[in-house]
């Protein structure tokens, strides 16, 4: 069994073996690491602040339309955005995470089959920088084919993981379907009830035998999980379909318990009870991307509703008091990183990972 505290890693970007040994020290470890969409250095520095402050690891995560949003909505090739921004986004974090002295995997998320050529062109970006710089630059790239037929997913998956192994990268997967709308990815309109929400054992065994010859890979496998804060009730987790899966592959391939690396997407609004249950059964990953935008916004809106004239003019109409301290960007920008802030430091303590940096 790998621990934390038998495992220190220098600060910075993790890849390679080194992201596979926390993994495992998560798994063994009984926590989860949280996994963050960003959309701007705003996002990243308040995700890297709050991994230090709660001397915990931490995911970082982009996907498409955050990408192309680091680039700048107003960039003129919208492919080259998503990519660009992506690219331009893991240079930020290589540079800054190393002084902030915290581990961080960097993660692109949720590309279906028309954003294979986006993944494609990152790891292409990510050959060049592993020739000049011996690493790589993401740690990991998730493929999402679950609209698509088992075994075109899975070969898809496979052909992507030779190309991504030859430079220490891992990939992400997903089977069955994670419920929702995320960045185009999906629908709002899911039904929730939809019986592909629960991914089948079997299949999770399938990709455990085509997948773990070629290079390091985890699985998104959906148990019920939805993208988006839904009324209590309404999202029915299925956290026994991973402890399924896991004792599948175990019986079948002699393994060591939970040999699944295992990922829980929809995780804004979970029960506690159902995060614990996903993290007995080998979840090392959880996607929180709702509650941190909302949590963002919220700091900001509430500077705004209680300091209404300094976003409407300059100068007081009636005092001539000037408002530059409160209209000035980095005054509400950082109200909104601090709100992130705060909920992170509750998503480290619900997932267990507070103080188990692997940072030395």
């Amino acid at each position: 069994m790998t621990t934390a505290s038998q495992i220190k890693l220098k600060p910075g970007v993790v890849t390679g073996k080194d992201y596979q040994a926390m993994v495992q020290a998560a798994k063994d470890g009984g926590y989860t690491i949280p996994a963050v969409n960003i959309v701007g250095t705003n996002s990243i520095n308040a995700v890297l602040e709050a991994a230090r402050k709660n001397k915990s690891d931490v995911i970082i995560q982009l996907s498409n339309g955050g990408a192309e949003f680091f680039a700048g909505k107003g960039f003129p090739d919208s492919f080259q955005a998503k990519v660009l921004g992506a690219v331009s986004a893991a240079q930020h974090v290589h540079l800054m995470a190393q002084h902030y002295g915290v581990c961080v995997v960097l993660h692109t998320d949720h590309a279906n089959k028309k954003l294979v050529p986006w993944v494609e062109a990152l790891l292409e970006h990510g050959e060049r920088f592993y020739r000049e710089n011996g690493r790589p630059l993401f740690t990991s790239h998730m493929l999402d084919l679950s609209e698509e037929p088992l075994e075109e997913n899975l070969a898809e998956c496979a052909r992507i993981l030779k190309r991504a192994a030859a430079t220490d990268v891992s990939i992400e997967i997903e089977l069955g379907i994670t419920g929702g709308e995320e960045d185009g990815i999906g629908s709002e309109d899911d039904d929730l009830d939809n019986p592909n929400l629960y991914t089948q054992p079997e299949d999770v065994l399938k990709a455990y035998e085509l997948l773990s010859p070629l290079g390091h890979f985890s699985v998104a496998a959906s148990f019920g999980n939805v993208h988006g804060v839904y009324a209590p009730g309404n999202v029915k987790l299925r956290p026994e379909i991973l402890k399924n899966s896991q004792e599948l592959v175990q019986v079948r391939h002699n393994t060591s318990p939970n040999p699944l690396n295992l990922v829980f997407h929809g995780g804004s609004g979970s029960e506690q009870a159902k995060i614990d249950e996903a993290m007995r059964y080998g979840v090392f990953k959880m996607n929180i991307d709702t509650d941190l935008q909302f949590a963002f916004a919220h700091g900001v809106g509430k500077f705004v509703m209680e300091n209404p004239k300094a976003f409407q003019y300059q100068i007081d109409p009636e005092t001539h008091t000037p408002y530059k301290k409160l209209y000035d960007p980095r005054k509400w920008l950082r109200l909104g990183e601090e709100g992130m802030v705060a909920r992170l430091d509750e998503a480290f303590t619900n997932l267990k990972s507070a103080g188990k940096s692997l940072a030395s």
